[in-house]
């Protein structure tokens, strides 16, 4: 019976605890401010960051623009001496290719254009495999293609560039041919000539050397196409050609360059003082996808509105912290790039924390809280936040969250925490990287609206008010963490790969 009445009492009392808390808090989370807010996100959604994509001078303005606020705080550099935390960004540019067909030259962007996937090199052959994916020889492993190249037929591809509209169907295509030992393919797109030279930039990526190389391959026009099958053409445009083997001289040469380019996170530290060396890291990715020729997806929501919260959440504890009432653990404030192109910018720093994990009590990541989805919208709900991964790691983290609520009133929406979340958004932000490697996480998320990532999400589309109650939701639940006794529980041990990280 005294177990029975000393649970509801332990729970008085850390509600008590949490008010007092929370109390000494209030002054400093209405620094919070839907004005704030509105004044930082017009720059970093604005027109001069076009559109923050990473590894280009638009993100690194960002960059500067969020270190130097972070220096007008007084903050400390986050990482050594220095506010930004660099990594390494490849990606290949095309340099020059040629394709001749019995002695002619194709024409690029007329009757050719190179895979940029392509390795560098120059081929020759004497024959030419037609392969009819749907025939029974094919089918039957009975057509020879080791060390050969490839003729095939691929439909439904439009538009101006070589590479609209790829995509799995013609990367299958691929990866089956390399699998039997192909050497290179030539691939008949009903594209020809392109209304715009093709992208002459292969997509950006982390590793400086590909794990596995794919083979040669160029898109050819349907006439030169005709120019090696003959009177068998029409057969093939109507798929009853069957695989066969047909006499044709092809060369083909391919090259390009790899481009090393950077980019970075930008950390700053408040120190805490009993428990500095504890850590509390608080992020929100400042990359958007950038733009399509003279269009900004400006990303003012997707997540200028993460970002702008980091900024106005470290300006409220750093006036904590000079009116004397500073946190216990210390606290990193950290804006990551790439998460667009895969969370890269977490997933550089949880593989080179500058702080050790298992001494970091967890990570509160802000991506996407400046606007209202339909669900709630038809719900005439718009003070509400989804909250996930709270039900994860520790134990902890619902309590606290219920608690730092009672100053908000927010409602707090557990949806994407089912495990058959068919969006599958737990492991589609930053904080993914820290929970994959043990460190309790929460995640603050609207839902998806119309404008996710299109150029109309914009400054203007933004609910600054609630967006200000949703900082101030992480702002309450911070100050509990980074201020109580321990550190947060794990009920999942931190991996031994990342301990010593």
């Amino acid at each position: 019976m005294k177990i029975y009445l000393l649970a509801p009492l332990l729970l008085v009392l850390a509600q008590t605890r949490a008010q007092k808390a929370y109390k000494a808090a209030d002054a400093f989370a209405k620094t919070i401010t839907a004005a704030d807010l509105k004044t930082h996100l017009t720059i970093i959604a604005g027109a001069e960051m076009e559109g923050r994509e990473t590894a280009t001078p638009g993100q690194k303005k960002a960059a500067v623009y969020i270190e130097n606020y972070f220096k007008t705080l007084g903050l400390q550099p986050g990482n050594g001496s220095s506010y930004q935390q660099y990594y390494p960004v490849y990606r290949d540019s095309f340099l020059a290719a040629e394709v001749s067909i019995n002695g002619q030259a194709l024409a690029l962007n007329t009757d050719f254009t190179p895979a940029l996937a392509s390795p560098i090199g120059s081929l020759g052959f004497g024959e030419v495999v037609y392969v009819n994916f749907e025939d029974s020889a094919w089918k039957n492993g009975k057509v020879d293609v080791q060390g050969k190249l490839v003729l095939f037929r691929f439909q439904g591809l439009s538009g101006a560039g070589a590479n609209a509209g790829f995509g799995n169907t013609v990367g299958v295509r691929i990866n089956g041919l390399m699998a039997k030992g192909a050497a290179a393919a030539l691939v008949v797109q009903d594209i020809f000539p392109l209304t715009k030279p093709f992208e002459r930039l292969t997509n950006m990526r982390t590793n400086k050397l590909l794990n596995r190389q794919s083979m040669a391959y160029f898109n050819i026009s349907p006439a030169w196409a005709k120019g090696i099958l003959g009177n068998d053409w029409e057969a093939a445009t109507e798929g009853k050609l069957p695989s066969k083997v047909y006499k044709a001289e092809v060369q083909t040469t391919y090259n390009k360059q790899r481009l090393v380019l950077e980019s970075s996170n930008v950390l700053a530290l408040l120190p805490g003082t009993d428990k500095a060396d504890e850590y509390l890291v608080i992020t929100g990715h400042y990359d958007h996808i950038g733009r399509q020729g003279d269009v900004i997806n400006f990303g003012a929501d997707d997540d200028g509105s993460g970002t702008v919260s980091v900024l106005e959440l470290a300006e409220a504890f750093a006036k904590a912290k000079a009116a004397g009432k500073g946190p216990r653990r210390s606290i990193v404030f950290m804006t990551v790039s790439g998460e667009e192109k895969g969370l890269w910018g977490s997933e550089y720093y949880a593989n080179h924390p500058v702080y050790p994990l298992e001494k970091t009590t967890a990570n509160l990541n802000i991506d996407m809280v400046g606007r209202l989805d339909s669900l709630h919208i038809k719900r005439g709900v718009s003070k509400y936040v989804y909250v996930v991964g709270d039900d994860k790691l520790s134990s902890d983290l619902t309590p606290i969250s219920v608690f730092a609520n009672k100053k908000t009133k927010l409602e707090l929406d557990p949806k994407y925490n089912d495990p058959k979340d068919r969006e599958r958004i737990y492991f589609r932000s930053d904080h993914y990287n820290f929970a994959k490697n043990g460190v309790p996480i929460i995640f603050y998320f609207n839902g998806v609206h119309p404008d996710y990532h299109r150029p109309t999400d914009t400054v203007d589309k933004i609910e600054f008010e609630v967006m200000s109650q949703r900082a101030q939701l992480v702002f309450y639940t911070a100050w509990d963490m980074v201020n109580r006794d321990a550190m947060l529980k794990r009920d999942i041990p931190l991996p031994a790969s990342a301990m010593g990280r």
